[in-house]
């Protein structure tokens, strides 16, 4: 348990801190677990930015050419 004092107020702030601190590795392997389960939408959004992208490069070459 954590103790914080913060001037003009009244009071105490208590934080409780999980013990089971995991590892890198561990939150590593559980990002990539719920990164799966968007793979859909990681895809739509990949392919969105790829052709906003595409239109960019086709104005720009309008412009100077």
């Amino acid at each position: 348990m954590m103790e914080q004092t913060i001037e003009n107020f009244e009071g105490t702030k208590n934080i409780i801190l999980d013990g089971g601190g995991s590892s890198d590795v561990e939150a590593g392997i559980e990002f990539i677990y719920h990164m799966r389960e968007h793979l859909l939408d990681i895809s739509i959004a990949t392919v969105y930015a790829l052709v906003v992208y595409a239109i960019v490069l086709y104005i720009n070459k309008k412009i100077k050419g």
